[in-house]
């Protein structure tokens, strides 16, 4: 995911992306703790994923906000 794909959504679908992330970061950290993780470089992404969402919509709040 490309923090360039994440400014063109409104900051609704973001939030929706976010919670979708958050929910396979949770599902990957069992898989972890059960020993059935497969790809180890996912948690990363994913991790990164969330990482990027958050500033995205910060950068978008902070614009409203500047705006007003």
């Amino acid at each position: 995911m490309k923090a360039q794909e994440l400014t063109s959504k409104t900051p609704e679908q973001l939030r929706e992306q976010l919670i979708a992330l958050k929910k396979e970061a949770f599902n990957l950290r069992f898989q972890q703790a059960t020993g059935q993780l497969e790809s180890t470089a996912r948690m990363r992404a994913v991790r990164r994923d969330v990482a990027r969402v958050k500033t995205i919509l910060n950068q978008k709040a902070a614009e409203a906000a500047a705006s007003n």
